[in-house]
Order: structure tokens, then sequence, then C-alpha cells
């Protein structure tokens, strides 16, 4: 009996394995066949300027417009018009540019020039004339040395002198201006901010009430210290200053003329040698 049914196990057995192939075999075969569905690509609306945006301006409602963006967006980018409205500028922002988080003052820091304040800085002003400001080419975000030319000395021999006071100042305001001209054309100021340190401040101060400073337009890119000795007047008339002969009450020198030059001839009498000058 085992004989018998022993040959309808293993064709039951074939069937069912065979079965299941072909429906594995028709499975993958349909999700082949079926089309991939791509996923619907992410869409936002990002912050953007209506209109060209000078440094220190208050971003108003009617500054901004929204822009769609397509994909993920970028980190800084600003998505909702409150995040914006009210905010100064540190930085100037052209038409239909991202108005981005690190162009944006605090929140409740106002515009104008204090926003573009570094942190730990002090900005001052230094009186100028065209002259001072290199014929007016002193303009914002420009680099400077400040020059500083005051007499020293005693009372008794002053003598002018010019030195390098600070390097690679940045200038933060040219009048009440604290954006460059388009066009950078020169423009007569009274006055020049600057951009310094506490310490920087101090010397400033007390250099503008002892002496005259000027200002020297640097290139941007040149970051270089160099040291100086300074220049003095007595360096410009290729010498040395005269100093006083004596202090009240000393000895008096007298100046001693030099004898010309004069002939000299030996002469010996009864063996005695003896100089004779002529």
């Amino acid at each position: 009996m085992a004989r018998r049914t022993r040959p309808f196990l293993l064709l039951a057995l074939a069937l069912v394995s065979g079965g299941l192939a072909a429906f594995l075999a028709l499975r993958y075969l349909r999700q082949q066949a079926t089309p991939m569905v791509a996923p619907k690509p992410q869409s936002a609306q990002i912050v953007v300027a209506a209109r060209a945006l000078p440094v220190g301006a208050l971003v108003a409602e009617q500054d901004i417009k929204f822009v769609d963006w397509t994909g993920v967006v970028p980190p800084g980018y600003m998505t909702a018009g409150p995040e914006v409205i009210g905010r100064g500028l540190v930085m100037p922002v052209s038409e239909n540019e991202p108005i981005m988080a690190s162009k944006l003052a605090a929140k409740g820091a106002g515009g104008g020039l204090p926003v573009i304040i570094e942190e730990g800085m002090r900005a001052v002003s230094v009186a100028v004339d065209q002259v001072v400001g290199v014929s007016g080419f002193v303009l914002p975000n420009y680099r400077v040395d400040v020059l500083l030319t005051l007499t020293s000395g005693t009372e008794a021999a002053k003598e002018p002198a010019t030195r390098v006071l600070m390097q690679n100042v940045k200038t933060l305001a040219a009048g009440q201006t604290i954006q460059e001209d388009r066009e950078g054309k020169p423009m007569a100021v009274p006055v020049v901010t600057l951009l310094v340190t506490p310490e920087q401040a101090e010397t400033l101060a007390l250099a503008s009430n002892q002496g005259r400073i000027q200002l020297a337009l640097r290139s941007s890119i040149d970051t270089a210290h160099v040291r100086t000795p300074g220049t003095r007047l007595s360096a410009l008339l290729g010498g040395t200053v005269a100093r006083p002969a004596a202090r009240r009450g000393g000895p008096i020198r007298r100046a001693v003329t030099a004898e010309p030059d004069r002939a000299t001839v030996e002469v010996y009498r009864g063996g005695a040698r003896t100089l004779q000058r002529f």
C-alpha cells in the first residue's frame, strides 16, 4: 500500500513546488512591469527683496516678496514675512536676492549705523577735509591707515613729526552715508567714521585733540602690517635740527678756528735741532 501512495506524494510535491515557483515568477514580472512613480518634489516659498536695499535699512512689508522654491530650502533662507519685517540689514541686498538670516540684524536691534558695528568694536568719527580724506575717495567699507602729525620735544626745540598710528582700519560711514556710491564718485564729507577697538578709540580721541589726523587709503586685499619708525622734520632737511649751545647758567663754549697750514723746516745749530715755521 505504501508503495502505491509514494508516487502520488512525489507528484503532489512536484505540483506544489512548480505552482509556487510560477507564482513567484509572475509576481516578479508584475513588479518589473509596473512603472516607478517618482515622489512629488517638495515646494516652498522663500523671501526675496522686492527692490535694492542698502545696508542699515529697516525691512518693511513693501520691501519683500515671495517666490516659489522647488526642493529642500537651504539653511539660512527665510520663508516667513514676520521673520524679516522690522529687522535691519547688516549687508546690502539686491533686487530679487534672497534675504538670508546672515544679512539681518537681531530682532529689536533697529537699523542704521548701530546694526553694522561688530560685537566688541566701537565707531569713532574723525573730522576730515578734502585733503585729509584723500580728495573725497574715503567711502564706506574702505580700508585706511591713520597718520598722526604733531609737534614733539621740549619748548626749546619743538620738531614736527608724523607716524602711522593705526593700520588697516575699516570705514563705516562717510558723512551721513553708510553705503558706497554705486558710481564710486568722490564726495566732500566733514567726518569719516572708523570701526576700532575700545583701546584704539581712546588713542584716536587723544590723537585728534593733540595733533592733526590724516587718512591714507589702502588696498582692500592688502592686510599686511608694516612697521615704520615715523619721520621728523629734520629727516626731510637731510640732517639734524640744531640744538642750543648751552643751558642758561652753564659754561659757554667758544668756537675754535682752525689755523691755516704752515711750512715747517728743521734747523741744526751746533748739533741742536730746532723747528722753524714759516
